[in-house]
């Protein structure tokens, strides 16, 4: 049997990365490092108004969308918001709804995960929808698309359950790109993304590597520490699609994506 010679490229982190990416983790400990710009986001016209997201967390509900055929079914309520509107809602829902409901449902402004262009608000398309505690049903449509997601990089972020883990009580409304296959694991496993990424940390570059295998596809995952002004070089497969993201705490998930034989 004649095996394949495996050649290696060399590939450079940076301290810079550690905000960036589908795995951020933005929570009431993790503020945001950067927000993104403007030509990074696409446009949804909803009944909402026009709503952003990331150009690749857009074409991904679309593709949900289009599969299930819910466009008038489900509407989109909220995407990416900037820190001052996030700073207007909070401050709002304080005078509104009170101290308790809003340290429940509403992140301080630059802890949330709205301002990252990854996360959507839907809501079942009925006459009267409650802006921060939309209508999204474990029935019908609206079922479907939750079954959907992961297999399209979304996970229902504030499951019931794990509110000691996100400190953020259950919205089944809101949803966050993390990308495949990192939804279907988590999924599967039923992990946060804070649990998530704590079980990646213990895959470490030089050590013991996350092998899965998801569709057609196998995935190596590891993790590498780096500090915020350090620069890297580590070596992957040549020919290898490798995807890295940030975790926003001190390090870089790499992804590396192969076909299977």
């Amino acid at each position: 049997m004649i095996r394949e010679r495996i050649t290696m490229k060399e590939i450079f982190l940076y301290g810079e990365q550690i905000g960036k990416g589908n795995l951020i983790l933005v929570n009431g400990e993790h503020g945001l490092k950067s927000e993104p710009e403007r030509k990074e986001l696409e446009k949804i016209v909803s009944h909402y108004g026009e709503i952003f997201l990331k150009r690749q967390v857009f074409r991904m509900m679309f593709h949900i969308f289009q599969e299930i055929q819910c466009f008038d079914e489900i509407v989109p309520v909220s995407g990416y918001r900037s820190s001052k509107e996030q700073m207007a809602i909070y401050e709002n829902s304080k005078r509104e709804k009170g101290e308790e409901f809003t340290k429940k449902y509403v992140a301080r402004p630059n802890h949330s995960e709205h301002q990252t262009g990854l996360a959507i608000d839907l809501a079942k398309n009925t006459e009267n929808i409650d802006f921060l505690c939309p209508y999204f049903p474990r029935k019908g449509i609206c079922q479907k698309f939750r079954e959907k997601a992961p297999l399209y990089g979304f996970i229902e972020r504030y499951k019931r359950g794990k509110e000691e883990t996100t400190n953020i009580a259950e919205e089944p409304w809101h949803f966050r790109y993390v990308g495949y296959p990192h939804s279907e694991w988590m999924e599967k496993g039923n992990m946060t993304l804070e649990e998530y990424i704590e079980y990646l940390k213990t895959f470490k570059e030089e050590e013991q590597h996350l092998i899965t295998t998801c569709k057609d596809r196998e995935f190596e995952l590891f993790y590498v520490p780096i500090e915020e002004k350090e620069r890297k070089k580590i070596s992957i497969p040549d020919r290898t699609f490798c995807q890295a993201s940030g975790d926003n705490e001190g390090g870089i998930i790499l992804t590396l994506w192969r076909n299977l034989l």
